[in-house]
């Protein structure tokens, strides 16, 4: 009798003697560079966690598809299971598309929330089998959307705004540089040039993708034209547009506009215990935060030229003389603006979307935490 066969008659024997069904099952993967440990879990009727079998694998194509058969061998059968990941940066993709490819479920989680449930099992050592374990048992607690891949032409814009975004911050670097060379006592003429060069260069790159963005949207007639439908709010350019849509995967994972505001960052943060602990609101900042640096501009220009927003930006400057506080608040009601727009497929009516009330989100729609969308890794 081969190991598997005795593995799964050993698990039916065992369950009956102690007279225990298993009603939910979880496998936990841990993805380092090099390796992928995994965990089965199981939770049974008596709402006991077991912990079936673990095993380490290589991280690389040979070693997902070990890892998927593995899995498939030792998972206890006609019992569905999710595949939990916590997502690291890009070291999870070669396993996540290989195991999507297989119509295999797979959930991937922030580390923030993976980290808040290791936190809450007082576990004094953590290594990477331990936490294979603890991310299987996290599926185990929560309900997990399954995750789908992005569609081929938001994978390249999502790829390619965020080299945007890292020319723009080394051409800033760059440019402090140039004033420092500028007017220091000792400066040479040749550090001026290379910094000039650099300068110049940058530049070109930063042109060039956002050549390269706009050829993509002009193979996609579809998206274009949405792109341009949201392009009629004054001040919101197509890189604007492009970076949010992107970034939240064409909306497809939003369900509403409180979950967005959450998934941007905006959402206000409290904490009140008692009559001594009185902490006022601010936003969370635990979000994209590309997002939101796409939309600071955008809510400067929507604030002096939009008479909507420059009213509300006016009543809350006036309420607490803080301006970053109000262009932040308009940067959230442009945000859901441009949802809106996106999900109505329609251009910008000053007349109809002046309206206060339909920018705010009804109050049947209250998904605010975001344990159904891990949409981003920063």
């Amino acid at each position: 009798m081969s190991d598997v066969k005795f593995f799964n008659v050993y698990l039916k024997f065992k369950r009956m003697r102690t007279n225990q069904m298993f009603i939910k099952q979880s496998v936990g993967i841990d993805v380092s560079k090099d390796t992928l440990d995994v965990s089965i879990c199981c939770l049974n009727n008596h709402i006991e966690i077991c912990n079936i079998a673990q095993a380490t694998f290589e991280n690389s194509k040979k070693g997902v598809i070990g890892l998927e058969n593995w899995i498939r061998n030792h998972s206890i059968k006609d019992l569905d299971y999710t595949v939990v990941v916590e997502a690291t940066g890009i070291y999870h993709e070669t396993l996540a598309y290989h195991l999507y490819e297989k119509n295999i479920k797979i959930a991937i989680v922030l580390p923030s929330k993976i980290s808040a449930y290791f936190k809450s099992t007082n576990k004094r050592s953590i290594n990477d089998k331990i936490s294979a374990c603890l991310i299987a048992e996290f599926g185990l607690m929560r309900k997990l959307d399954t995750w789908t891949p992005p569609s081929p032409c938001l994978r390249k814009l999502k790829v390619l705004v965020r080299e945007r975004l890292r020319l723009i911050e080394m051409r800033t670097m760059v440019k402090n540089n140039e004033h420092v060379y500028k007017y220091a006592a000792n400066a040479t003429g040749t550090a001026q040039e290379r910094i000039c060069e650099l300068k110049n260069m940058l530049n070109k790159q930063i042109k060039e993708i956002e050549e390269e963005i706009r050829v993509i949207l002009s193979e996609n007639p579809e998206l274009y034209e949405k792109v341009k439908r949201i392009c009629t709010i004054k001040g919101v350019s197509l890189i604007t547009v492009v970076t949010i849509v992107a970034e939240t995967n064409g909306f497809s994972l939003i369900r509403n506009a409180r979950q967005l505001v959450c998934y941007a960052g905006y959402d206000i943060v409290k904490k009140e215990s008692g009559t001594s602990v009185r902490k006022g609101g601010n936003i969370s900042h635990r979000g994209n935060k590309n997002i939101r640096r796409a939309l600071y501009f955008p809510a400067i220009t929507a604030q002096q030229n939009n008479t909507f927003f420059s009213n509300f930006y006016d009543r809350l400057y006036n309420r607490h003389s803080i301006k970053m506080k109000a262009y932040v608040a308009v940067q959230r009601k442009l945000l859901i603006l441009i949802y809106t727009l996106w999900k109505n497929n329609e251009e910008y009516n000053p007349e109809k979307h002046q309206i206060y009330k339909f920018l705010e989100q009804p109050n049947q729609a209250a998904l605010i935490e975001l344990d159904h969308c891990p949409l981003f890794v920063d």
